[in-house]
């Protein structure tokens, strides 16, 4: 029962990384973030994530790519 109880936790915080891309947070902002608002531990968010990270790598890669164009556009503007 106590897996059951630990693989539904990791669940609930990998579906609010997904939340986090979809704000177009980068990890330092999501772990901030839920940190603050769902109290979830850093350590916890970044260990997810990074487990993520290496379960997508295409899809962060193409993330990260996005990222980075969005901050480059956004220094354009200033």
């Amino acid at each position: 029962m106590e897996n059951v109880s630990a693989a539904s936790y990791v669940r609930m915080v990998q579906y609010l990384i997904e939340k986090c891309l979809v704000y177009n947070m980068n990890e330092q902002e999501c772990v901030a973030a839920l940190s603050k608002h769902a109290n979830i531990q850093p350590v916890i968010v970044a260990t997810i994530w990074k487990e993520l990270k290496k379960e997508n790598k295409d899809f962060f890669k193409s993330y990260l790519r996005k990222m980075e164009d969005m901050r480059i556009v956004d220094e354009d503007d200033e």
